[in-house]
């Protein structure tokens, strides 16, 4: 993504339901904003935030799916 700045304002931040109440060790989407996927880290909700296109989250989102990111992969 273009490294000029984008406002975050009016983000809507959910985390996933399966998270539950684990100490806060999650992250946070918002999915509502024109153009863009934001992620934050919910135990610093003022933090940094790192943000995608929405072709580049799915093609995150796909290779979680396909477990191109779990650590037990040879």
């Amino acid at each position: 993504m273009d490294e000029q700045a984008v406002s975050l304002d009016g983000a809507e931040w959910r985390k996933a339901t399966a998270s539950g109440d684990n100490g806060g060790q999650c992250v946070e989407v918002a999915t509502n904003l024109p153009g863009v996927v934001a992620v934050r880290d919910s135990k610093n909700p003022t933090g940094p935030a790192l943000v995608f296109t929405p072709g580049e989250w799915n093609v995150f989102l796909n290779g979680a799916k396909r477990g191109e990111f779990d650590l037990t992969r040879p």
